[in-house]
Formats: C-alpha cells, sequence, structure tokens
C-alpha cells in the first residue's frame, strides 16, 4: 500500500477526477489524501476512499509539504493549471520544490500520472 495525494487546480478538477474514475481500481487500496475541494469531489464522484485535507490556499499545500518532509508522502499527483495565475503561487511552488528536494514521485499531468500509477505495485490484499 502506497500513500498518493491527489491535487487539482480549479481548471484541471475535472480532469483529475475523470483519470481517478479512469484508474479506480489501480488507485484502490492505496491510501488517498486530497486538499479541499478536490477530495470533496473525488469522494463525491469516485468510490476511493479519500481523506481530505484543507484547501490548498488555506494550508493544504502546507500539509502535503509536511507530509513529504516527514517521509510519509512518497507520491504527489498534482494536476497543474500552467496557463492561470493562482494567488498562492508560492505554496504551489513550495510543495514542488520539497517533492523535488525529498524524491517525491511526481506527477504534473494526466500522462505522466498514468505512468507512475501503472508501475506501482498492487495494495496487497487484507
Amino acid at each position: 500500500m502506497t500513500t498518493i495525494a491527489l491535487v487539482a487546480h480549479d481548471q484541471k478538477k475535472d480532469a483529475l477526477v475523470a483519470w481517478a474514475k479512469a484508474h479506480e481500481a489501480d488507485l484502490q487500496g492505496h491510501t488517498l489524501f486530497a486538499t479541499g475541494t478536490t477530495g470533496g469531489r473525488l469522494q463525491a464522484e469516485t468510490a476511493l476512499s479519500v481523506t481530505p485535507l484543507k484547501s490548498g490556499p488555506l494550508g493544504g499545500d502546507a500539509q502535503l509539504g509536511a507530509m513529504i518532509a516527514e517521509g510519509k508522502l512518497p507520491v504527489l499527483v498534482f494536476f497543474i493549471d500552467p496557463l492561470s495565475a493562482m494567488p498562492h503561487d508560492v505554496d504551489v511552488k513550495s510543495l514542488i520544490r520539497l517533492a523535488t528536494l525529498y524524491d517525491t514521485l511526481l506527477a504534473l499531468n494526466e500522462a505522466t500520472a498514468t505512468g507512475l500509477i501503472r508501475g506501482l505495485p498492487a495494495p496487497s490484499p487484507t
């Protein structure tokens, strides 16, 4: 079982939810976290068990960064919107910097997320 965080900027939430639905079987059994609205949507629109954190701008990005720094988050899937200005851009950059510093598996788009999830070992049945 792997701990995975699922995060998406507003303009990418639909894409992340669609991706999660398409890979629901691959995500089942892993420990999933998500920030604010993304987590709520994943809980409402999939059968996945997701632990919601605060919204990104309200501290969710910082919560994930702390998990990375503590060695508790080995995989981060973050569908970013590179074309929209983010008021909390400094938090996003900090999260990506921590993921890079701590050698976290990091997917910033659908193609990379798909390759990553296919490469993870399947959770063992409990």
